[in-house]
């Protein structure tokens, strides 16, 4: 039978904010807002936490989640991602949902679910509008351009499209959560990097290069990531208000 997987990949080391998927808020860590969060998406068959540390395989245990071990020596949550896919042969679309996206919405996972499931696409992804001029501008948010059907045609750091007339494509800015078909992610996690990926250090631009289709989903909202103590800060303000 083949089953949608949604894996969550959690390491402790971070250069910006070491153990984060362990900072509590309102009595829980984060990983525990991101795992219960999955656990509601009914067009998932499973939930599985790809850790390489043991205090985060713990903690997840302990509220009863499932969690499964690594290697220490992945570089990237993908490859982390693809050590777990292939022990469960049955796992034919996985979901890359990243540990640090605590207030990711369930329509937003069903939305890359049905990306990559329903659209003959070999990855699915979310995007958002950008509303904020200056935000256009920064190369700490990845912009996206798809074409009429919605596939990404282009990822890049730098503004796209560039406004050389008036009344220009809209702006949007690439949410980093990933579904892919068990041959997409097989084929991306064993190819070498492109020189697009290597120039952006974007790992899309690999697929993109390779010729693989990325179905986007837009979304309104803008996920609230933990990257530094300023966003774990922010995260418990709006977790006292929700």
């Amino acid at each position: 039978m083949k089953k949608t997987a949604i894996i969550i990949p959690a390491r402790y080391g971070s250069s910006r904010l070491e153990g984060k998927p362990l900072l509590e808020v309102n009595g829980k860590p984060i990983i525990q807002w991101v795992y219960e969060t999955a656990k509601t998406v009914s067009t998932s068959d499973e939930v599985i936490v790809a850790t390489d540390d043991e205090r985060i395989f713990n903690a997840v245990k302990n509220f009863g989640g499932c969690a499964e071990m690594t290697s220490t020596e992945h570089k990237c949550g993908s490859d982390r991602i693809k050590e777990v896919a292939d022990r469960h042969p049955e796992f034919e679309y996985i979901i890359n949902l990243q540990g640090d996206e605590p207030m990711i919405k369930k329509e937003h996972i069903e939305a890359v679910i049905d990306g990559v499931k329903n659209h003959n696409a070999d990855i699915s992804t979310l995007i958002r509008p950008i509303e904020d001029k200056d935000e256009v501008e920064k190369p700490s948010l990845v912009k996206c351009v798809i074409d009429n059907n919605g596939f990404a045609l282009y990822f890049s750091r730098s503004k796209i499209p560039f406004e050389r007339n008036e009344n220009p494509a809209p702006f949007y800015g690439h949410i980093g959560i990933y579904g892919y078909t068990r041959n997409a992610l097989i084929k991306m996690t064993t190819s070498k990097q492109t020189n697009l990926e290597i120039a952006e250090s974007l790992e899309q631009l690999r697929a993109l290069q390779m010729g693989m289709k990325i179905k986007t989903s837009i979304v309104k909202e803008k996920p609230v990531g933990i990257d530094t103590l300023e966003d774990y800060e922010r995260f418990k303000e709006l977790a006292g208000k929700k």
